[in-house]
């Protein structure tokens, strides 16, 4: 059996002045998914170089939830696009063909590369927004963050090499010939608006099927967004107390949140002296890594009121920790702009009821701003870090 040529492949829809506008849309999916994925990856470093922002309270929403949609969009805009490239791989290279046959050397491994990157990101995001982790050996926030940046340089490098022929499909009509391979065929029973129009038109199904994660008015056609709203107190719940084996802890009545100042217990208090506190109520969106986020009206105590009771200074980062005995989160580090804001609470109430055990009951954190894998539910303590 003979290795294929790209003779083999004749439809004319396999063109350039279709790789290049898919193209174009899909670049923009890939630069998006970086820059929000960069603000993720931002939002949970215990101590960013430079301070994540409190407001706005619902900017990690927006930026996860599109993050996460433009992911999704990215799926039919790819297959379509390595559809109208695959003949261009079985191009033979004339090695004495010097600066050519760099060129198309480049071209191949950046291909390679970004193919490879591209489907691991797609897979394992996918993957992370089902919350089905089939692997063990990697994080999938490291793995996912490094493999962006591989992505994304081998996409510059990729359009690098191409610009050429992309501004020329780009600046000719899209049923020009003059860039098609000799052996295309004429016609088609497609033609190559259509099949544009029927990649967008995919693309939008699937940005409609999984934008309703994030935005309420599309929850009843998002038939593929993953906890639209359902929940105690219209929240969604991402892991229970069964799941987190707190179902004794969180419900015993001696439970009673440590405070600590230096290392020694300043302040001890139980459910009772919480609500014997001030009491605030904030309407705050709780947004998650797998693009989903929900609105909610919680009440309870201001963590720097608690701190302040506790007679430690303003102005310092508070290290909160969890019943949850296991998992990568069952200790955060609050920065101090955030236990500085009016906004972050110890909630106890959401939507005027007290907090489900599933949402963290007895009590658990609420910020601006702020990814909802680090809004700790069934807090155990707080310790400042002077």
């Amino acid at each position: 059996m003979r290795a294929p040529h790209p003779d083999d492949f004749t439809s004319r829809l396999r063109s350039p002045a279709v790789a290049a506008r898919v193209g174009v849309w899909l670049g923009a999916c890939f630069l998006i998914c970086f820059a929000t994925g960069l603000v993720s990856h931002w939002a949970q470093l215990p101590a960013p170089a430079i301070p994540f922002p409190t407001r706005p309270a619902w900017g990690y929403r927006v930026t996860q939830g599109l993050h996460v949609v433009t992911g999704c969009a990215a799926v039919p805009l790819m297959l379509v696009k390595l559809w109208a490239v695959y003949p261009r791989l079985f191009e033979r290279v004339d090695l004495r063909a010097g600066r050519q046959a760099l060129l198309v050397g480049l071209e191949r491994a950046s291909i390679g590369v970004l193919v490879a990157a591209a489907i691991f990101q797609l897979a394992t995001g996918l993957a992370n927004a089902a919350q089905w982790y089939p692997w063990s050996s990697f994080s999938f926030r490291t793995a996912h963050y490094a493999l962006a940046w591989v992505a994304i340089g081998a996409l510059v490098l990729h359009v690098a090499v191409k610009l050429p022929m992309i501004r020329a499909a780009l600046g000719a009509d899209v049923d020009d010939e003059a860039l098609d391979r000799p052996g295309a065929l004429r016609a088609g029973a497609v033609s190559r608006r259509a099949l544009l129009r029927g990649t967008w038109a995919a693309a939008g199904i699937a940005v409609l099927a999984t934008a309703g994660g994030t935005v309420p008015w599309l929850r009843q056609v998002s038939v593929l967004a993953v906890r639209t709203g359902e929940g105690p107190g219209g929240v969604p719940i991402n892991k229970t107390a069964a799941a987190a084996g707190v179902l004794d802890t969180a419900t015993d009545r001696g439970w009673a949140l440590d405070v600590r100042v230096d290392g020694s217990v300043a302040a001890r208090l139980t459910l009772a002296d919480l609500r014997a506190l001030p009491q605030h109520t904030v309407d705050l969106p709780i947004a998650c890594v797998e693009g989903w986020s929900a609105q909610g009206r919680w009440s309870g105590v201001r963590v720097r009121d608690v701190v302040a009771a506790a007679g430690a200074a303003g102005g310092a980062d508070v290290v909160v920790t969890s019943l949850q005995e296991s998992g990568p989160f069952t200790r955060t580090v609050l920065p101090a702009a955030f236990v500085e804001d009016e906004r972050t609470l110890l909630a106890l109430d959401l939507a005027g009821e007290p907090l489900d055990l599933d949402h963290g009951f007895p009590v658990r954190v609420i910020a601006p701003n702020r990814p909802g894998v680090l809004q700790t539910k069934w807090v155990a303590s707080l310790e400042v870090t002077t």
